[in-house]
């Protein structure tokens, strides 16, 4: 039976709240709801995977740190910076961790290749990339056979924030956003594009695009 996809376009959200609303979606939801995208952006804020070694933290100062459940180490999320979290029925769709992480990055380099942005992933250091600086970021967390957290692409940001934490975990890694690589993008359309993207590399057609959580 084909439930379909709901893309929710949410705006600028605060971080708690979207997590929490994450988790109650995930620990609720039946094998009849269908899964859905989350696309937003996040006031400034550095958040620390499960095994997030605190050495990562070089001078976060007025930025919060939030301590949260998905996997990988520091990153920081801000105005600017696509958020797409993925909550999807993992057991429903047949396909394992890897494949959805498969799934997010060639999204990624897909919406990245349509603004003329040449990208690329890597087999050891989950995220996209291009020239050897990090354009995009992974995190994710599995809970009853379905998926939450996601992605952050940065568009058009700040990134001088990140110069305050190694990372990803990685000392010296360096950021960059399309904005940079590319002066014609456009937020608006990059949302569009990546939505579209991850619905096709998920196996879905023509997801529905709704403002707001309902």
């Amino acid at each position: 039976m084909e439930l379909g996809l709901i893309c929710r376009d949410l705006g600028v959200v605060e971080y708690s709240e979207t997590w929490e609303r994450m988790k109650d979606f995930t620990q609720t939801r039946s094998k009849d709801d269908a899964d859905e995208i989350w696309l937003l952006e996040h006031p400034p804020l550095f958040t620390q995977g499960q095994a997030g070694k605190v050495e990562h933290l070089l001078a976060p100062g007025d930025i919060p740190v939030i301590q949260v459940d998905r996997g990988g180490q520091v990153t920081y999320h801000g105005p600017g910076q696509l958020v797409a979290y993925v909550l999807v029925d993992l057991k429903r769709l047949g396909i394992g961790v890897r494949d959805l992480v498969n799934a997010l990055e060639n999204s990624i380099v897909g919406t990245l290749a349509l603004n003329a942005i040449d990208a690329y992933a890597k087999a050891d250091a989950p995220g996209v990339y291009v020239n050897e600086q990090k354009i995009a970021s992974l995190g994710l967390r599995v809970r009853r056979g379905c998926s939450f957290h996601g992605l952050a692409l940065n568009v058009d940001m700040d990134l001088t924030p990140f110069n305050r934490i190694n990372p990803c975990g990685y000392q010296g890694l360096q950021m960059v956003d399309m904005k940079r690589l590319s002066t014609d993008v456009l937020f608006s359309n990059v949302k569009v594009q990546l939505a579209c993207l991850l619905a096709e590399q998920l196996g879905y057609t023509n997801p529905a695009i709704q403002k707001g959580w309902k």
